[in-house]
């Protein structure tokens, strides 16, 4: 069974996407938590109304007034309510017995449930429908997942159990093979800009698992694969706004640049460290300069192959580079504030692999570098993981929009923005 988790929030848009996950082979349907706390209860009803004969599920997270919000659920038109493993065994009770009054069922959530595996045989006694182990969308942006909790729940209970938290169709594969009755899909199918093709391969994962085949990749691979897939752009919004380099420019378009920073402390004009640090970067890196001055450079063409040559990543420069025609010919990415013609000389001031500061952002080896057309980011390396899972859920969002403004809304009605704004 594929359920899709509407996590948006819009009505309009949730029964658009809703539409386009059936069409791709989706089962049910699901008002994601944001989505009712954006639409209220209305939004079920307009669930119910547009999907007459479809299972629809209200992702409520009911912590409290168990009995109360059951109702609610139900009179709006949801099949499924949703209730916190983690509430009180009175809330549950209560939720259950308005369940059977109302007749819906109840689907556990284990987000977050302290003993996970114990606490899911216990709201199985307690009468709970369905139990969904879920790996909350922050809780994977820091590597969290489902798929092992599940295999133990699926033993330890005797009613349907869901799994949920970023699953793709590799992982639904694999979940389903281990026993899920239900994949819980959001991001990966609402989020595509082509929804239905998703769908449709969520769909086949599910009805062949054993034709899918995952591979595993160590956590730097996988941090790099996504990096490669998502824009500086995306990654300055995963971060908030923070990150981007100030006054760093592409000396060349249409470079990309991903890789761990080896970073040189220089002085103007001297360009010993900068080239010395070559010998000490490893395939991938990124060699990351602080030197101060847009007038004397401590980088050309020379040491450009010798990156070329070394497997290095890039280059990013605070402060000039020289020798631009012979970089571009070279084709290695590299960032600097400006291009001149004079160097200065190797006076072997500075340092290798120290703190530093470049485009007005504190640098530390190994941290994550990412450089495109629109400048460099600066990811610290005990985020990247997250940061980059929450770049590539910025960009399917991204994705999505491109598509709506396609099909002819403007960027505003797509937005919402008048509705968002504040009042």
């Amino acid at each position: 069974m594929i359920q899709v988790a509407l996590d948006l929030l819009e009505t309009d848009r949730a029964i658009q996407i809703a539409k386009e996950s059936l069409e791709g082979g989706a089962d049910w349907l699901e008002a994601g938590t944001p989505l009712i706390k954006s639409e209220g209860m209305d939004v079920i009803r307009k669930l119910r109304e547009a999907f007459p004969d479809k299972t629809i599920i209200a992702d409520m997270k009911i912590t409290d007034t168990g009995a109360m919000e059951v109702e609610m659920g139900a009179k709006a038109g949801a099949d499924i309510i949703v209730v916190l493993a983690s509430a009180d065994d009175s809330t549950i009770l209560e939720s259950v017995r308005a369940a059977r009054k109302y007749g819906v069922k109840i689907m556990a959530d284990l987000i977050s449930a302290n003993e996970p595996v114990f606490r899911s045989m216990e709201v199985e006694k307690l009468g709970v429908d369905y139990i969904n182990v879920h790996a909350g969308i922050d809780q994977q942006m820091e590597g969290h997942d489902s798929l092992s909790i599940m295999k133990e729940v699926v033993r330890k209970v005797n009613i349907p159990v869901a799994i949920a938290g970023g699953l793709d169709a590799a992982s639904c594969a694999e979940a389903v093979s281990a026993g899920a009755d239900i994949v819980i899909v959001g991001g990966n199918i609402v989020r595509s800009s082509n929804v239905t093709a998703s769908a449709k391969t969520i769909r086949g994962s599910v009805d062949s698992p054993s034709t899918v085949r995952s591979i595993k990749v160590s956590k730097d691979e996988e941090i790099r694969a996504i990096l490669e897939t998502v824009s500086t752009s995306n990654i300055s919004d995963a971060m908030h706004r923070k990150g981007a380099m100030q006054d760093i420019f592409p000396m060349m378009e249409g470079k990309k640049m991903v890789g761990t920073a080896v970073t040189v402390q220089t002085f103007k004009g001297d360009w010993a460290k900068a080239v010395e640090a070559i010998d000490e970067a490893k395939e991938g890196d990124v060699i990351v300069i602080y030197n101060g001055s847009r007038h004397v450079a401590p980088w050309g063409g020379l040491a450009t192959l010798s990156c070329l040559n070394k497997g290095v990543a890039g280059v990013v420069i605070d402060g000039a580079v020289r020798d631009i025609d012979e970089i571009r010919k070279i084709g290695l990415p590299v960032f600097a504030t400006c291009h001149v013609p004079n160097a200065g000389e190797p006076k072997g001031f500075g340092e290798i692999n120290s703190e530093i500061v470049c485009g007005n952002q504190t640098v530390n080896p190994g941290d994550y570098i990412v450089g495109d057309d629109s400048g460099v980011v600066v990811i610290p390396k005990e985020r990247a993981y997250e940061i980059s899972r929450r770049a590539k859920e910025v960009e399917k969002t991204e994705q999505r929009l491109f598509e709506e403004i396609r099909r002819g809304a403007t960027l505003s009605e797509v937005m919402k923005l008048k509705k968002w704004e504040k009042h």
